[in-house]
């Protein structure tokens, strides 16, 4: 029985749902061994996701002497580095006038390019170190489909020609030029971003560990840090394989420890109200035939959205699938990561809804795959980066879900502080920034599912009524504060 654009997919139940990038690995992930004792390096970095093995990959070619270790509580991109939607895009989720308010236009404008340039210096590593990672730099294209989207984005090109910004680098389509890129319903305008690529995340991800690796980064996986503090980590027992008897856990003792645990910074002692974490779920297309993508686009492979507030995403994949996301109710009480949210039918079911009826010419797919994971969300809503050198500390990462290309140059950046190089990437606007922690519970459970339920129908009322929905908006707006 096929699907049809009016019902659910009859394949979306019996949908796998480890995510396609880690399902389709070949071979399959294999777990390093986890700690087995107490260790003493250079620079400890907790988490191996992108930021931590951006970090200890440039660290490593600045100062090969160090020992660098990645302490890693599952296996290197588990968490949203391995489940994202493979955009490595060039923004950051803080917008440039919140960066221009911390320094200036000149110095916010540096930051856009320099984010720019992360997305070709993911493609000129991947090249080099060999990983295939399905590396395809087709822009972004994000669609109107309302007239209030539409304003929006003629205002957004205009904020962006006296930012300084070219046409190359983001302009303006009318609707035949964007449904060119993407053949959608309803299509009003479009915004083509230039610098942005798509890739396969979790290949980006093993095959960052592997590099790292090779040049003598040590990777421990199974180890779970407890906490950080005092010049030490602390592992679980659980991760210290073979510790020493009586002792039930172990330390990694060093003068630099960085902090790259995005949503999970919630597990360390101390910490759980620093970082948001908030689930967001995709799913996949079996691979579609030629003839299907003739009609809907997408030739260059653009990551793809429309432009309403509930956030949508997604790619044409190497092998012709739709891989499509979004966010929905998105937070546990709590703070907490329940792997079960992950895989929540009615999301996913939403979810395909959505892609739909943007593209009825998949409503007949077969849906492979669905799954989920957390991002991290600092109070202020803005990524950063951060190191002490007195205490030997550092930060880095609240990307909101924007973190593929940002996580290059925020690691690229942290290598330069550590090793005390002064570069064009040190004095960025968003070294330093820091963010006060979020309120506690209930108030965080109430305001983010407000702030959520509030786009939702600012979103819905644009929809039926096609006019600006600025009351519901503000007050999201304003939920969504804190900068």
């Amino acid at each position: 029985m096929a699907a049809s654009a009016d019902s659910d997919p009859w394949s979306l139940d019996t949908a796998s749902t480890v995510p396609l990038w880690i399902d389709r690995l070949d071979p399959p992930i294999a777990h390093r061994p986890g700690l087995d004792g107490d260790l003493d390096v250079d620079v400890a970095i907790v988490g191996g996701g992108f930021s931590g093995l951006w970090a200890a990959y440039y660290l490593k070619r600045l100062e090969p002497a160090l020992r660098v270790a990645v302490l890693e509580r599952h296996h290197c991109g588990f968490g949203a580095s391995g489940r994202n939607g493979g955009w490595a895009v060039g923004e950051l989720a803080g917008s440039a006038s919140d960066y221009a308010r911390r320094s200036s236009p000149g110095e916010s404008r540096r930051l856009v390019r320099a984010v720019f340039d992360a997305v070709e210096e993911i493609g000129r590593v991947a090249a080099v170190e060999q990983i295939d990672c399905d590396y395809a730099k087709g822009g972004t294209i994000r669609l109107a489909r309302t007239r209030p989207q539409a304003e929006r984005q003629a205002a957004e090109i205009g904020e962006a020609r006296s930012f300084g910004l070219t046409e190359d680098e983001i302009r303006l389509l009318d609707a035949d030029e964007a449904r060119e890129q993407l053949n959608a319903t309803e299509v009003r305008s479009g915004i083509l971003l230039g610098p942005s690529a798509v890739v396969d995340p979790a290949k980006l991800a093993l095959g960052l560990a592997c590099a790292a690796e090779a040049s003598g980064v040590e990777i421990y996986e199974q180890t779970r840090a407890t906490g950080i503090g005092d010049g030490a980590v602390q592992i679980a027992a659980e991760g210290a394989r073979g510790s020493p008897a009586g002792r039930g856990r172990c330390e990694v003792r060093a003068p630099v420890i960085v902090r790259a645990t995005e949503a999970y910074t919630r597990d360390l002692r101390g910490q759980r109200r620093d970082i948001l974490p908030v689930y967001s779920r995709m799913i996949a297309t079996e691979p579609l035939p030629d003839e299907i993508f003739d009609d809907i686009g997408l030739a260059h492979r653009p990551s793809f959205a429309d432009d309403r507030r509930m956030v949508t995403y997604g790619q044409r994949t190497a092998d012709n699938r739709i891989a499509f996301g979004a966010t929905g109710v998105p937070y546990s009480f709590g703070s907490r990561i329940v792997p079960a949210a992950e895989t929540h039918s009615g999301m996913h079911h939403r979810i395909w809804r959505v892609l739909v009826e943007m593209l009825p010419q998949v409503a007949d797919a077969r849906i492979t795959h669905r799954w989920g994971g957390v991002l991290g969300i600092p109070r202020n809503w803005l990524p950063g980066v951060r190191f002490d050198p007195r205490t030997g500390e550092g930060v880095l990462g609240g990307y909101v879900g924007e973190g593929v290309a940002a996580s290059n140059l925020a690691g690229r950046t942290m290598a330069d502080l550590i090793a005390e190089r002064d570069t064009e990437r040190t004095s960025l606007p968003w070294v330093g920034v820091s963010s006060r922690r979020w309120e506690p519970e209930p108030l965080r459970w109430l305001g983010v599912r407000a702030s959520r339920a509030l786009l939702g129908v600012a979103d819905y009322h644009e929809q039926r009524s096609d006019r600006p929905d600025r009351l519901a908006s503000g007050i999201a707006k304003l939920l969504r504060g804190g900068h």
